[in-house]
């Protein structure tokens, strides 16, 4: 079985990108693969957070998993920060990597250009990241194309220790999910559906109520055309809706184009397939809401868990460059 990890942020809320770019494929790839999930909270750090806020957050985003499908007795599920050697090894990967190399970072420059406050971290998250992943010898990275560059950031970082301090990482590979990856928002289709950005109208929600999804897509920005076809690059608002039903149906956007005639029907079938996708999850969200000690008790074994491989790896860097004597 491939070694899988990926992190998602507690900050904001979860999605229907994050939700259909990788939540769910998460869910379908967990019996085939040892899967590694991880509650990224030490990445949201790098914007200061209300304590109590985050605490909430990392709960909340917990319970959506679970409730997605994930299921704690055959994934690893935790929080970054229950487990010390990532930290630890985003340190050394913070001295593995070249300043030029987290300045290119396209993230950083697009997130420093938003933020009145841009701390430290902001810059060097990305070492943060690759040590995420390479702690567990990670075959496979699940994230969505924006996170390519930072992939590859690890793939170098790893490559470049291991030539410099011997064979210790396993070079991981950036695995991009077919459909439905790059979900836009629903007001500006040219750019990626996001809970950073405000724009509460073009967001879909996982736990938005079903009349407030249907009065989304009713108002989703199309184009002045009439013809229904999947053409992200001359009609984005339309392709939008056609990946979106096609995620949320299995089936093909092209395919499900030839379907419609007009806008309104598409906005409709879209709204009620996304509808009936996340009443269960919201059902079973509920249920987790209700009872944060059944929460807390799966991230602590899921902490238990990845803490033993951690440890492992750690103490081989450790070895490797030279921090240990006896």
């Amino acid at each position: 079985m491939a070694r899988v990890f990926s992190g998602i942020q507690p900050t904001g809320e979860v999605h229907l990108g994050n939700y259909l770019g990788a939540v769910r494929r998460w869910v379908e790839a967990q019996h085939d693969d040892d899967a590694i999930y991880c509650i990224v909270d030490l990445h949201a750090l790098t914007i200061p957070k209300d304590p109590a806020e985050l605490r909430a957050k990392i709960l909340e985003v917990t319970q959506l998993l679970v409730a997605s499908g994930l299921d704690p007795e055959v994934v690893t599920l935790f929080a970054q920060s229950q487990v010390s050697e990532h930290a630890e090894l985003g340190w050394v990967m913070e001295c593995t990597a070249a300043f030029g190399e987290l300045r290119r970072m396209v993230q950083f420059k697009d997130k420093s250009d938003q933020a009145d406050f841009v701390s430290a971290g902001l810059f060097t998250y990305p070492a943060l990241q690759a040590a995420d992943i390479l702690l567990y010898d990670t075959d496979k990275v699940p994230v969505g194309d924006d996170q390519r560059q930072h992939i590859e950031l690890a793939r170098d970082l790893a490559v470049r220790f291991n030539s410099r301090y011997g064979d210790t990482f396993v070079v991981p590979a950036h695995a991009i999910p077919p459909v439905g990856a790059r979900v836009m928002d629903l007001q500006s289709p040219e750019r990626k559906m996001s809970k950073s950005l405000d724009s509460p109208q073009g967001t879909v929600l996982v736990l938005d109520d079903p009349k407030v999804i249907e009065r989304k897509f009713k108002r989703a920005v199309t184009d002045s055309e009439a013809e229904v076809r999947y053409d992200p690059e001359t009609k984005p608002g339309v392709s939008n809706l056609l990946s979106i039903l096609a995620a949320a149906t299995g089936g093909d956007p092209e395919a499900l184009a030839q379907r419609y005639q007009q806008y309104g029907p598409l906005k409709a079938d879209t709204a009620e397939a996304v509808v009936e996708l996340l009443r269960p999850v919201q059902q079973r969200f509920a249920e987790l809401a209700a009872d944060p000690a059944e929460t807390a008790r799966i991230l602590a074994l899921g902490a238990d868990k990845a803490r033993k491989t951690a440890a492992t790896k750690m103490s081989l860097v450790r070895d490797r460059l030279g921090l240990t004597v006896g």
